[in-house]
């Protein structure tokens, strides 16, 4: 995009408030929900009770991408699209391919502060009219001010590395040494590696220059645009704001660990970035925190958690990412990953959340999709989306489910439908033009790119992506369980097999995708939705349940006790609607493309066996 001429079109009001600049302007008119909305669809979400849930009372499990680390590149001016045009056609993609009903929307403080002390609003108009796009197709948003080695700015022309995050002014009042990485083998070692990465992140978590004040006021003044320039709909579907991405001390004083880097520097800032938020009208959406990026790493690990923060309660999420970094080495971990790999580590998360009185969101996983260690990629993402299901393996999940725990929200790393058509002039070098994978730090992660006629298409398998999830409970979600029968190669992944115990139900779902929930209900009258993949065709997806038994289920209606509708956004993504009338009760449901034209007889046997697994189970 050139942002030379888009500032040439728009009309800049800047004015000095506070020592920070507000946004003047009129908020847009309100406009309709998107296509395809019921009457319970567009309320803004909350966290109550250690959930996400939404204005009908129904607990919520976001699932979706990172869109993307196209922000992190110099091509598209620190946006994540060239166009609105191109969001769009990304945002229709990533609901219809890719299954996913929020996204982790990435901006940079780079560009929205080119200047010390001056907002770009033309950036910020930029970068909500992408955001509208994924807002209008139904889609929840949370922003993410994005950083990675702190700054391209301390890196040379000349550099094997890149970074982003802080603007080019920042970095010039450091005086910061020539950046040096020694022998490092992957771009992260520059985190811990790197002097004058070091000593750029040392100087923003100690304020020195001012660099914090300057960062909190530009948050607040792009909080305030978007609360003025979205309309009233739109700002309720987003969630939450990510404060900043992969939080760590630079180097510690004399004395310091890093658990009390994080109740010293890292949680004051994040209560700056809360009164912040409430100052831009965002006093009741979450501020998504993120604690010191290696306190679950599993081969760089410190201490930490946010463990002396508190109870976080409802004004905070705790906010996490994860990589298996011994996948990722080629040397720590020689095989796939296999059933229940990350059981522990998702459930390390889940305790901290519980702890801290709030819920989770893990906003960064995946793995590299080229590479020495690529082939691993189909096991990693698939055990990792199983531990976001559930914190039982697939080999325990059947006997013991009241164990499963809650359903994780989570945004994988990432979707970049430029994936392997970038144009990058690393580090502003003319001779160094990356046009591969993610054009940054020899990374390749995206699961979607571009044919050459412009279609967005999967690089993964939809069996994986494309998931059945829980994405709204009217009550609360005991246990669940997802069957992708995804491929690693020619080979299909069964890691959750149905029981011999329940011979009915295993010939039903047969050699099919399957999934199971149960959950308890609560007053609410809207229903339990579940996403339903392309896959599932509403023609051929048999339900079983308390409720109600249907192959080919009909049409959703307020007296259809299991029925199918659109998503909203009109990109064709359906939903399967299972409706209660009670509070309290146990209510159970499979859901299967396995079967063809099952008989009532069938139904039924399967549906007893399902509800003598519940009560023995529950």
């Amino acid at each position: 995009m050139d942002m030379t001429n888009i500032r040439a079109r728009l009309i800049v009001v800047l004015v000095v408030l506070c020592g920070f600049l507000a946004v003047e302007g009129a908020p847009s008119a309100t406009a309709a929900t998107p296509s395809d909305s019921l009457w319970f669809d567009g309320t803004a979400l909350t966290v109550q009770n250690g959930r996400f849930v939404d204005g009908q009372g129904r607990e919520v499990v976001l699932r979706g991408y990172n869109v993307s680390g196209e922000t992190k590149l110099e091509e598209n001016g620190g946006l994540p699209f060239a166009s609105v045009a191109d969001a769009k056609k990304s945002a229709t993609a990533l609901r219809a391919l890719g299954g996913g009903n929020a996204v982790r929307f990435l901006l940079s403080w780079a560009h929205a502060e080119p200047v010390q002390g001056q907002v770009d609003t033309a950036y910020l108009a930029a970068a909500t009219a992408q955001m509208q796009a994924f807002l209008d197709a139904g889609i929840r948003v949370f922003p993410d001010f994005h950083q990675d080695l702190y700054s391209r700015y301390l890196f040379n022309s000349g550099s094997w590395y890149t970074g982003d995050g802080a603007p080019k002014w920042a970095v010039e009042l450091g005086d910061y040494p020539t950046e040096y990485c020694g022998i490092c083998f992957t771009w992260g070692q520059n985190i811990t590696q790197n002097a004058a990465v070091q000593d750029g992140q040392y100087d923003f978590w100690h304020n020195n220059h001012g660099l914090q004040d300057a960062f909190l006021a530009t948050a607040q003044t792009t909080m305030t645009y978007l609360a003025q320039h979205l309309t009233s709909d739109e700002f309720a579907g987003v969630a939450g704001f990510d404060p900043y991405n992969e939080p760590y001390a630079g180097s510690y004083d004399s004395g310091e660990t890093s658990r009390t880097w994080e109740q010293n520097r890292l949680w004051p800032f994040y209560q700056k970035f809360r009164a912040r938020m409430d100052a831009a009208g965002w006093s009741g959406k979450p501020a998504l925190v993120e604690p010191n990026l290696f306190w679950n790493g599993n081969v760089s690990k410190e201490e930490g958690g946010l463990l002396d923060a508190g109870t976080l309660g409802s004004r905070y999420v705790f906010n996490t990412h994860f990589y298996d970094q011994k996948a990722i080495s080629g040397i720590l971990m020689w095989g796939n990953a296999s059933d229940g790999q990350y059981s522990t580590d998702f459930g390390t998360i889940r305790d901290r959340a519980s702890a801290a009185g709030t819920t989770a969101i893990v906003s960064e996983f995946g793995h590299p999709l080229s590479g020495t260690t690529s082939g691993k990629a189909p096991t990693v993402d698939k055990a990792m989306y199983q531990a976001l299901d559930s914190r039982l393996s697939g080999a325990k999940w059947w006997s013991t489910p009241a164990s499963s725990g809650p359903v994780l929200s989570g945004t994988q790393w990432q979707w970049d439908i430029y994936s392997g058509r970038h144009h990058e002039l690393m580090n502003d070098n003319p001779d160094k033009v990356l046009t591969s994978g993610d054009a940054w730090n020899d990374e390749d992660m995206s699961a979607a790119n571009m044919t050459d006629s412009g279609a967005v298409t999967l690089r993964q398998d939809a069996r994986l992506l494309d998931r059945i999830y829980p994405s709204a409970t009217s009550g609360a979600t005991l246990a669940f369980t997802y069957e992708d029968r995804s491929r690693d190669g020619s080979t299909t992944l069964t890691w959750n097999p149905v029981p011999s115990s329940l011979p009915n139900v295993a010939a039903l779902v047969g050699s099919g995708q399957y999934a199971v929930q149960v959950w308890r209900s609560s007053s609410t009258t809207a229903p339990t939705e579940l996403h339903l993949p392309a896959s599932f065709a509403t023609a051929s997806t048999t339900v079983v349940s308390d409720l109600g038994t249907a192959y080919a289920p009909p049409s959703y209606t307020s007296s259809t006790p299991v029925g199918v509708a659109a998503e909203p956004g009109g990109t064709g993504s359906r939903r399967l609607l299972l409706t209660d009338s009670d509070s309290g009760v146990l209510h159970f449901a499979l859901v299967t493309n396995g079967a063809t034209s099952p008989s009532s007889t069938v139904l039924n046997a399967a549906k007893a066996e399902l509800a003598a697994w519940v009560a023995a189970k529950f």
